[in-house]
């Protein structure tokens, strides 16, 4: 065994999300029932895991939250698993929030054919993830997250040092425990811990799902942050779709009480911007004064409103 072989074996061995699980030792004699509830217990372990690290991805959200109000990205970087959740949860920021292609990103070991059909290989280097960073062109302006249950991920190891000596901001995703990660190497470390995997080594399981709850809290906090909701509901969403144009309608129809109707021509007259159709109907004003006044607001909805009203709404 070469001395680079060996060091790699030593650092898995240690790891947690290598270790065996005692609770699923016999599950290759159990009937699929019995198998299920294994599972599905050990999955009902995660959002508890992720409860603690709430702390640090409320930190995590104000960086990305200053880091687009000042013309930066949040781009991800994630080998395998994480790296396909980093890209998956980067792609529906668009459809759902109205942000523009380009403003969070996903980036995989392997480029864009590992999304489909493993490129295992492509993650053993530290090289391949700075190289990808200079490509994406990060700046001190944007934010790195690393995204690798097992923490020693060379490539997602080797983007997040780039990008820290271009001066961007770095989060890290793990599923290992926080005691065995050098805070110092990032801004923000998210360490939800959620012990061996049902199947030994498979992060495919509770680390997946820990590492997609978090990353969706980052990005959905982030972005009612950022004023993209009015109440609980999307109003920058893009009509893309049919379903995306009669959702928009039903959304300007339950805030503002008004017909089916008349909800899609205030739509048609705001050039099918839900925003600016709310603040047209709920401030009662034209759609160049509810431009206007969506501007002084910083997009937010319910502040715009209130500039016109003068009164809490």
């Amino acid at each position: 065994m070469s001395s680079e072989s060996k060091k790699i074996f030593e650092e898995i061995s240690k790891l947690t999300t290598e270790q065996r699980n005692p609770r699923s030792m016999n599950i290759d004699k159990l009937p699929a029932l019995e198998i299920l509830k294994i599972i599905n217990e050990e999955d009902k372990l995660v959002p508890l895991a992720v409860e603690k690290e709430i702390p640090y991805i409320a930190e995590a959200v104000e960086i990305v939250v200053q880091a687009i109000k000042n013309g930066g990205r949040l781009l991800y970087f994630g080998a395998g698993t994480s790296g396909r959740l980093g890209v998956v949860d980067a792609s529906e920021c668009p459809p759902t929030f109205g942000t523009p292609y380009g403003l969070i990103e996903g980036y995989i070991a392997g480029g864009k054919e590992a999304m489909f059909r493993a490129q295992e290989g492509a993650e053993d280097y530290e090289e391949n993830g700075a190289k990808d960073v200079v490509a994406a062109g990060v700046t001190s302006k944007d934010v790195v997250c690393g995204i690798a249950a097992s923490r020693r991920t060379p490539y997602v190891v080797g983007a997040v040092k780039k990008a820290k000596e271009l001066g961007a901001k770095t989060l890290f995703v793990t599923t290992n425990p926080r005691e065995h990660f050098n805070i110092k190497e990032v801004d923000v470390a998210i360490c939800p811990y959620v012990g061996p995997e049902v199947i030994m080594g498979s992060t495919r399981m509770k680390s997946g799902t820990a590492q997609k709850l978090v990353l969706n809290m980052i990005t959905t906090t982030a972005m009612v942050r950022l004023g993209k909701t009015y109440e609980n509901m999307m109003i920058d969403l893009q009509m893309t779709n049919k379903k995306l144009i009669e959702r928009a309608k039903r959304i300007v129809m339950t805030i503002t009480g008004v017909s089916y109707e008349e909800a899609t021509k205030y739509l048609e007259q705001a050039n099918y911007h839900v925003k600016s159709a709310l603040v047209m109907i709920k401030a009662n004003v034209d759609f160049a004064e509810a431009q206007k006044l969506l501007k002084e607001a910083d997009g937010f909805v319910r502040k715009a409103i209130e500039l016109k009203l003068g009164k809490e709404v």
